[in-house]
């Protein structure tokens, strides 16, 4: 246990180390442009090692959850303990994220250091940061599209309908299919159950503000759409008259 926790702070201080330096490179950019990419490079970098984890490496997270802990596995979580507590004193310092947010990254590091204590249910662990993650490198790709003025493009709407859809799909459904496999095993522990539940009770609740952005998306659409029929149809009956 000592060598994985000397693995978590050395993981902490090599997260740290890169925002200070992209904060160096990027002097011209904003705090939150270079954490932001902090943000966007762990999202890929925990899908790829969690997906591999999960496909190939196994055990596959459905059928064999509570097993113990694989190198590989702690790996995964060790890099993203060390993340995840950047990325909280990030947020508590500069006061960018609401309750909600906070209590994800809460429930994320209190979950991956309640894995990597246990020495099991790690593959759960990775299966949870897959599902979460595998939607971060298009939230990021909004945020920026909206600093560099380029939101309001077709690539902007590509990124919220692929956004929308895979969040739906991967943190409520496949997730609830995870919890669901979670409770019904008798290897997990309690409290790691509990874990499960608060993750997806969160998803739930980022999930129904998606939903009322997606409705005011949907809404804002149509009202364009309606816009421009209108000004075809009026440049067309000017036409007429000359």
């Amino acid at each position: 246990m000592a060598l994985v926790v000397v693995c978590a702070l050395l993981c902490l201080s090599c997260w740290v180390s890169f925002y200070f330096f992209l904060c160096y490179v990027n002097g011209s950019r904003s705090y939150e442009w270079n954490c932001r990419l902090v943000t966007l490079v762990h999202g890929i970098v925990a899908v790829c090692i969690t997906g591999y984890i999960g496909y190939v490496d196994g055990p596959w997270p459905f059928a064999y959850p509570g097993t113990k802990n694989t190198p590989l596995q702690i790996s995964a979580l060790v890099v993203s303990l060390g993340y995840f507590i950047f990325d909280m004193a990030w947020c508590v310092y500069f006061r960018t994220e609401g309750p909600v947010m906070l209590a994800h990254h809460t429930v994320s590091i209190l979950g991956i250091l309640s894995t990597l204590w246990l020495g099991e249910s790690g593959i759960e662990g990775c299966a949870v940061l897959f599902g979460s993650e595998i939607t971060n490198p298009l939230l990021q790709a909004r945020w920026f599209l909206k600093q560099t003025g380029r939101y309001r493009t077709w690539l902007g709407n590509i990124v919220d309908i692929l956004f929308v859809l895979l969040f739906a799909v991967m943190r409520v459904f496949v997730g609830g299919t995870m919890l669901y496999c979670e409770l019904i095993s008798p290897r997990p522990r309690f409290f790691i159950k509990c874990g499960g539940v608060a993750m997806y009770a969160l998803s739930w609740v980022f999930m129904v503000d998606i939903v009322r952005f997606a409705i005011r998306k949907s809404k804002s659409w149509h009202k364009q759409q309606r816009d421009q029929q209108v000004t075809v149809a009026a440049n067309g009956h000017e036409g007429k008259k000359d």
